[in-house]
């Protein structure tokens, strides 16, 4: 990293989140962290019934009364994945309090590809901007040693 480039890492997946201040390639200072415990809950244990039904007649000739097609309806947004978006808005809050607290130049994203994405829609586009380093790994249980190492690495590659 260059002289005095200041930047945000964020290393989070669905159930937990840490924000870390990288002043230079050596240092990395925790300065706050965000929790999601019912992220490990199963979506049968957030929502007290099944989704909907819906029932569609076959298309085609009139003489084939009574054909009908079955499934169930919801889609993507089912209870858990709802839960990580809410995560994700969460982070980008704490994010921009961090923002205010000690400005920074780059937002570095680390983060499981799915909610990756999902943290980077959350975020105003001011952020979005910033993030110059993306990496779509969990990595949060790294030693905060690895885990420099590899933004590090991530972030000479990225030049």
């Amino acid at each position: 990293m260059k002289g005095s480039t200041t930047a945000c890492v964020v290393v989070a997946d669905q159930g937990e989140a840490r924000l870390y201040l990288q002043l230079s390639a050596a240092s990395l200072r925790l300065i706050g962290r965000f929790e999601n415990p019912a992220a490990h809950l199963h979506d049968r244990d957030l929502a007290s019934d099944r989704p909907g039904r819906i029932y569609r007649t076959a298309r085609g000739s009139p003489n084939r009364r009574g054909a009908t097609a079955r499934h169930a309806a919801g889609g993507e947004r089912t209870p858990r994945r709802q839960l990580a978006i809410v995560f994700a808005r969460r982070i980008a809050a704490g994010i921009r309090a961090a923002a205010k607290a000690t400005p920074f130049d780059r937002l570095i994203l680390v983060a499981e590809p799915r909610f990756l994405g999902t943290l980077r829609r959350a975020l105003p586009a001011r952020l979005r901007a910033k993030a110059t380093v993306q990496i779509a790994k969990d990595l949060l249980h790294l030693p905060t040693a690895e885990l420099r190492a590899r933004v590090t690495a991530a972030t000479k590659v990225s030049r």
